[in-house]
């Protein structure tokens, strides 16, 4: 009996260290998903913000005459409503005549950014949109009819 008296001691300080491992790792697992959900909803927020940044230029090109240059000399924008997000916009324009139809086609670019690219919370989303507008009526610009 006594060659046994020691194996209950050694099987609950063994059984403890199960526990604590499997409690740590846990935590740790814990950790990571609470980090990942952020990570997320900053994303989806990043996404927004270049959304609302391609909103805004395709209205300024549409009731300012079209022109890129007061886009791009606007960038990078800042929205109060989506905080700490800065939008750079790019926009390029071709003129091309289709039939009788004088047509406008512009390419936007807008990129999302929070943080600085060498953080460990840098977030960026980019969003390209092409629009092309039928500028042959000066009053009332349409949508291309590309069919």
């Amino acid at each position: 009996m006594k060659k046994q008296a020691g194996f209950s001691i050694v099987m609950a300080i063994f059984i403890l260290v199960v526990l604590s491992l499997l409690g740590s790792y846990m935590v740790k697992l814990s950790g990571v998903q609470h980090a990942t959900s952020v990570f997320a909803i900053q994303s989806a927020r990043a996404y927004q913000a270049a959304r609302a940044g391609v909103g805004w230029a395709i209205s300024r090109i549409v009731t300012e005459n079209g022109d890129c240059s007061n886009i791009i000399s606007a960038s990078p924008l800042s929205f109060t409503d989506i905080n700490g997000f800065s939008v750079t916009l790019k926009c390029n324009e071709k003129t091309t005549t289709e039939a009788s139809k004088s047509l406008a086609i512009y390419k936007l670019t807008a990129l999302s950014e929070f943080g600085t690219f060498s953080s460990g919370n840098y977030i960026a989303r980019k969003i390209e949109v092409a629009i092309c507008l039928d500028v042959t009526d000066p009053v009332l610009k349409t949508a291309c009819n590309l069919k």
